[in-house]
């Protein structure tokens, strides 16, 4: 959902809530991506303290975590959430062709946030998915492959049959760890770290993504 389907205020909550001016200024978009992004609440404040250096990053983990759960609240009741265009008419495309999607996010506030973009009047985005695993108390976060099979499992549907859109390396290896295809896209010009996590096609808009091969269950680049 973060980073795919929505411009969320996640990473910016994340900063936000850390209290020090120098690891505000510190936690970059990269330590995000790399640390955080995908991971349950706890383990993403736990790595992001600790890639700071935080000599005490698992006594100050929990407190991290609940900060950065109020300043989130805070951030998507002022409006701060963005729905990527692109993301919405490739989900339009999917549901065309007939296929079910599931909806996959570590985060407790997906559901909050989905239900603010509206793809008609009578539809937000959260109605458009066959299945919703966002929030799942998980026994692994990614990279382990837990949320994805769960997904595909309650579609239902084989890994196998499965490709899974994430805009994280640690999202792409969960997804090839599950039998699943990757398609990485890289809205941070992170292109070469989820082609290094194994993903089969990398884009920067889900635009560039051909529908017709698709169809025919292919996952390749449009034709210019």
């Amino acid at each position: 959902m973060d980073g795919v389907l929505l411009a969320s205020p996640h990473e910016r909550a994340w900063r936000e809530a850390l209290g020090d001016p120098a690891d505000e200024a510190r936690f970059t978009t990269a330590v995000y991506q790399s640390q955080v992004a995908g991971k349950p609440r706890l383990a993403g404040a736990l790595a992001a303290l600790q890639a700071l250096g935080r000599r005490h990053a698992d006594r100050e983990a929990a407190d991290y975590a609940q900060r950065k759960q109020r300043r989130l609240e805070e951030l998507i009741h002022a409006g701060a959430v963005n729905a990527f265009p692109d993301a919405l008419r490739f989900v339009r495309a999917v549901m065309a062709l007939g296929w079910p999607m599931a909806v996959a996010s570590s985060s407790k506030n997906a559901n909050e946030m989905m239900r603010l973009v509206q793809l008609d009047a009578d539809h937000s985005l959260l109605d458009v998915f066959g299945s919703n695993v966002c929030g799942r108390d998980l026994k692994q976060g990614k990279p382990n492959p837990e949320i994805f099979l769960l997904a595909a499992a309650d579609l239902p549907a084989a890994p196998g049959n499965c490709f899974v859109v994430e805009d994280a390396p640690a999202g792409i290896e969960a997804a090839c760890a599950g039998g699943m295809t990757g398609l990485g896209i890289a809205r941070l010009h992170d292109a070469a770290s989820l082609r290094a996590a194994g993903a089969s096609l990398v884009v920067t808009s889900l635009d560039e993504v051909s529908i017709e091969e698709l169809s025919l269950g292919r996952l390749c680049r449009r034709a210019p």
